[in-house]
């Protein structure tokens, strides 16, 4: 593995020196969190910690995300770092004395972690710009969660034109404490919402022969979509389907006209996305016909498959490893199933992602809460660590130690 060119001690000792501050925007956006596309706190403490540095700032119509972009020193290339801001609709439960205080909000995704550090490195890189071969962009991104920032931020130009490389950080409780992890190709799953309407006939729940009960109907879907998956999609290409909701009816002796099911499809790449597509529709709307009901098929697009570029992965690897030693990098084997919106900017650019491990002081990262829930802690020292490696990965991406 080729050494780099950057000095790793100049990077890990901003990222330590700009801790505090990290930690103390980390607890402002958490205890104030805000959903959606138009995060105007946020982005308020995101602008206050910028305020001062000689940054560029740019702004869309369709979001509250904001680019603030560093000219180095010198006229080569543009990478762009990303951290995304929204917050997930949950109540809070982790008696935090900074938790939050929006009832039905809470920072259980660590985007909170993610403005911090990426606000820490454009201070660290301001700072050192002299160092710079090129420039940075600062991508402050809102409506991660489900709401499509990535894809609204690039369609008002914020990006344009686009750079030359992209990276990522997305913290993680559930991996070793101050451990980046990653992989070349897909390293998480596309999303999509799926939503299945039968109509059939109501009646007494006692002649169910002089109506068309649309429950079985709806039951006997959800298990022939999981045998769809196993039977027409490879294993080493895989879909997940999880049907999480199903209703019917009002009362127990009333055979309901109709039944829907709400559910989520997964997927590693476009082409078994279309197939999971077309047999989710065919399974449900024959199996409805079959009982002389009907079915009403809606899938919605969401994230597409987030697919890391192999020297971008690469580079991250080698720049951890500088910064942290050898065991500072874990590749992983397998690829996630959860969704992310930087995979836009992926399909527009070569770029990766890492997640960087942030267990709970104490805990261990195998069973602590996860991502999602409404107890997820975190450690906020390796917030250090992910200020350090945004910074080297700036100037790694925009010297000789990348080849694109």
């Amino acid at each position: 593995m080729n050494a780099l060119s950057f000095d790793p001690g100049i990077w890990t000792a901003a990222g330590e020196s700009l801790l505090d501050d990290a930690i103390a925007l980390r607890r402002a956006i958490h205890a104030e969190p805000e959903l959606g596309l138009d995060l105007p706190k946020t982005t308020a403490k995101v602008k206050a910690a910028l305020a001062g540095l000689p940054l560029e700032i740019r702004e869309g119509k369709s979001t509250s995300g904001l680019v603030a972009i560093l000219r180095g020193a010198g006229n080569g290339r543009t990478v762009l770092l990303r951290g995304d801001m929204d917050a997930l609709p949950l109540v809070e439960d982790t008696g935090l004395p900074f938790a939050s205080q929006t009832e039905g909000a809470m920072h259980a995704c660590g985007h909170d972690t993610h403005v911090a550090m990426l606000a820490g490195a454009a201070r660290a890189l301001c700072a050192k710009r002299d160092r710079l071969a090129g420039t940075v962009m600062f991508m402050f991104q809102p409506g991660e969660e489900g709401h499509h920032g990535a894809r609204f931020m690039i369609e008002d130009g914020l990006l344009d034109p686009l750079p030359d490389a992209a990276f990522a950080l997305h913290i993680s409780p559930n991996m070793p404490r101050g451990v980046f992890a990653g992989r070349t190709g897909p390293l998480l799953a596309s999303s999509d919402k799926i939503r299945i309407k039968v109509r059939g006939a109501g009646g007494h729940a006692s002649m169910p022969h002089d109506a068309l009960d649309p429950v079985p109907i709806v039951c006997e879907i959800v298990t022939a979509l999981q045998a769809m998956v196993t039977r027409s999609i490879s294993v080493f290409d895989p879909a997940v389907i999880t049907i999480a909701r199903i209703e019917a009816g009002t009362t127990d002796n009333v055979i309901p006209e109709d039944a829907r099911l709400w559910g989520t499809l997964r997927t590693l790449s476009e082409r078994t996305r279309k197939t999971a597509h077309d047999g989710i529709r065919r399974v449900a709307e024959h199996i409805a016909a079959a009982h002389g009901a009907k079915a009403e098929v809606t899938i919605e697009h969401g994230f597409p498959v987030t697919v890391c570029d192999g020297r971008i992965t690469d580079l991250a690897e080698r720049t951890a490893k500088a910064l942290f030693g050898e065991h500072g990098w874990i590749t992983m084997p397998n690829p996630m199933m959860g969704a992310e919106d930087f995979s836009y900017v992926l399909q527009k650019l070569p770029g990766a992602m890492a997640f960087l491990g942030a267990a709970p002081e104490g805990g261990d990262y195998r069973t602590c809460c996860a991502l999602h829930s409404n107890r997820m802690t975190l450690d906020e020292t390796v917030m250090a660590r992910g200020i350090a490696m945004h910074c080297a990965m700036a100037e790694a991406a925009l010297s000789g130690d990348l080849e694109l």
